[in-house]
């Protein structure tokens, strides 16, 4: 009997980095179990050995971890239905198959894969409707049967699907479905090295751990009814199937590595805050009752519901998930800030002290979207370029090569003799630009690109001043003054 308590699976293949794809089905698995009061379990799915990549397991362990969706059982600590990695099951898939092939439900294929692309080619030249396997060794009698066995013959299991009627299940999203029997090829369900095929060990363990719900994306909308006949054709109640839309780019196609970064890892690297990510992922195919666009996880689990699963593709934007990430950002306490961009202001200044990242922060966090953009804003900071001079002039500040020319002049000796603080600094330029009837702008803006040769820096004049030091900041001021020079000779 199915469990009457949620149990839903995250069962990846350790084939390398975790898929934003794959990530928003994980999330969904555990928002329909946490929602229910359920059991998030999860699996490893290593049974194609050939695309196996060494610390792809770890790399999953680790995006669970860093998007909080801790799982109740799974192999790094156990549970009552392990063990929860396949190649550890093999024994298992080779019992169970027994019942199938002594009911007629599955069968012995010798057949080689000369023969297999000879016979789909064949049918591809006739133009046939159905391509796939002729079921040659379906009818196999046992004696010949047990003749190729002696003989050391390789072979698969295949399962044996009815071949006329229709069969009709219904998904929570999609509703009711119906497919022609005719069309489903009859699967392989343990291939001739002894492991079995995804679908085979799918159905066995989602059984044998008592899974109630499987969700994954609606690619696989087509090939449930094949999941379906091997649980009836075992015996097994058969759970509920929720397809989760697929995740467009923006140009309509299905996301791919030309749409920007699209795995977790990358996700991190580029700056983006885990709880960003899960909001936003939670939002690509599913939406809430309400008005609300921020959820924490645990907002999340409460506001889940099937209902709210479109059927319509996502679609991927970068620039929305920015803005979720730029609200998360912004929520940081300034500490939380600075521990989690330390290494973006390193970048820059490896040298840079505690004092001036707090300093930086202070102006920097409210005007990012992600922590790789840090790097960027404060590159003054690592060294003066030779920037373009015309970045002086500014019809708005009133600015031009030649006043820029004057007040720098002038700065160099009135900034000698200031007192090196906000109040001190200010006063200095704000009195300069009374008593020479200037705009304040007119003072303040040429200094600031003198110092730093950026159009736009994370606070103003004052600040970059405060940030590189008064011997810094002179140090600048007369190499830019000497370049002006030279230009206006």
């Amino acid at each position: 009997m199915m469990n009457n308590k949620v149990r839903t699976r995250f069962a990846p293949s350790p084939t390398g980095f975790m898929h934003i794809g794959n990530l928003r089905t994980a999330l969904f698995e555990y928002l329909v179990a946490k929602s229910a009061g359920g059991d998030f379990i999860l699996r490893i799915e290593d049974t194609d050995q050939e695309r196996f990549v060494e610390g792809a397991v770890d790399k999953i362990y680790q995006a669970l971890k860093i998007t909080g969706l801790q799982h109740d059982e799974g192999p790094d600590i156990g549970g009552n239905y392990g063990p929860y990695v396949q190649s550890e099951r093999k024994d298992i898939y080779k019992e169970a198959i027994k019942p199938l092939l002594e009911n007629g439900k599955a069968y012995y294929c010798f057949c080689s894969a000369e023969r297999l692309e000879e016979v789909q080619a064949q049918q591809k030249a006739s133009g046939s409707d159905f391509i796939g396997y002729d079921r040659h060794c379906r009818n196999l009698s046992n004696e010949e049967v047990q003749e190729k066995l002696a003989s050391g013959a390789s072979y698969v299991i295949r399962q044996a699907i009815p071949t006329e009627g229709e069969i009709t299940y219904t998904d929570e999203v999609y509703g009711q479905l119906t497919f022609e029997n005719s069309t489903f090829e009859d699967q392989v369900l343990l291939k001739s090295d002894g492991f079995p095929t995804y679908n085979y060990a799918n159905v066995i363990d989602d059984h044998a751990m008592n899974i109630t719900h499987i969700v994954r994306g609606n690619e696989y909308l087509s090939s449930t009814p094949k999941y379906i006949h091997l649980y009836e054709a075992f015996g097994f109640d058969v759970p509920k199937f929720i397809h989760l839309p697929l995740i467009n780019g923006n140009d309509g196609t299905k996301l791919s590595k030309r749409h920007g970064a699209t795995s977790l890892e990358d996700l991190l690297k580029e700056g983006y805050l885990p709880e960003a990510i899960v909001n936003y992922l939670a939002m690509l195919g599913w939406s809430p009752k309400g008005t609300q666009e921020f959820f924490t996880l645990e907002e999340l689990e409460k506001a889940f519901s099937v209902e709210g699963i479109a059927k319509s593709p996502a679609t991927y934007d970068e620039v929305k998930l920015q803005w979720y990430n730029e609200h998360y950002v912004q929520k940081l306490s300034l500490d939380e800030f600075i521990t989690i961009s330390k290494e973006f202001f390193l970048q820059v200044d490896p040298e840079m002290s505690e004092e001036t990242m707090k300093l930086l922060a202070e102006n920097l966090q409210s005007r990012i979207s992600k922590l790789t953009e840090i790097p960027e804003k404060i590159a003054f900071m690592s060294g003066l370029q030779d920037f373009d001079l015309e970045l002086l002039v500014h019809k708005k500040s009133k600015s031009t090569l030649e006043s820029s020319q004057q007040v720098l002049s002038d700065f160099l000796n009135i900034l000698e003799d200031t007192e090196w603080n906000d109040d001190a600094i200010k006063a200095a330029m704000v009195d300069y630009a009374e008593a020479n009837e200037l705009k304040n702008g007119t003072v303040m803006f040429p200094i600031r690109i003198a110092v730093t040769g950026q159009s736009v820096t994370p606070g103003g004049t004052v600040e970059v001043l405060r940030y590189l030091g008064k011997e810094e900041s002179l140090k600048r001021l007369q190499h830019s003054l000497d370049r002006l020079n030279n230009e206006l000779k």
